[in-house]
């Protein structure tokens, strides 16, 4: 039975660890990115509808999304849905197309999403605490020989260690792209 719960706490903090890099890549480093838009919906003939599931989205430059509708009709829905998604972005519609412009980071606006990403990945740590406390409270509930639950234990630390460098690490390597300029 604890190796069902250890297999159970690893399974979820990988959860966790997919939960958090994709909160950091929605934390934009100047770049333009297709992602940028994943969490936007459009209301589509009375249904709120994934945009990414009616357009194509390309980056021609570093710094623009060029987003092509399938159904031209659909252009002023997704141009008011993109702008009601307070991403920061003035999509442009030339009539055929909604070009999104990224603009330039300031040192201040850098330094403001290293602060955010530095939180998001401290969200995770707590995440990670959280599941190792109903992890070890389930090993408790067990009533395994002391020997076999200080040994499980153990265990779940070592995850709980191995995961929480994971977040060190990606935070490392978000807090690199958000100051490279």
């Amino acid at each position: 039975m604890e190796e069902e719960i250890i297999k159970e706490f690893e399974t979820n903090l990988k959860t966790s660890i997919e939960s958090l890099e994709g909160r950091l890549k929605k934390i934009s480093a100047g770049r333009a990115n297709p992602s940028l838009l994943d969490n936007v919906m459009v209301n589509y003939y009375g249904s709120m509808t994934p945009l990414k599931s009616l357009v194509t989205i390309s980056v021609p430059e570093a710094r623009q999304l060029l987003i092509k509708p399938f159904d031209k009709s659909s252009l002023a829905s997704i141009e008011k849905a993109i702008f009601e998604a307070d991403l920061g972005y003035t999509p442009n519609n030339d009539g055929e197309n909604i070009r999104i412009v990224i603009p330039p980071l300031t040192e201040d606006r850098r330094k403001e999403l290293v602060r955010q990403a530095k939180a998001t990945c401290e969200d995770g740590k707590v995440s990670i605490r959280n599941q190792r406390r109903d992890a070890i409270e389930l090993l408790k509930a067990e009533k395994l020989p002391e020997d076999i639950e200080t040994r499980c234990e153990g265990r779940v630390q070592d995850l709980v260690t191995k995961y929480n460098k994971i977040i060190e690490d990606l935070l490392e390597e978000k807090t690199k792209d958000l100051m490279s300029v």
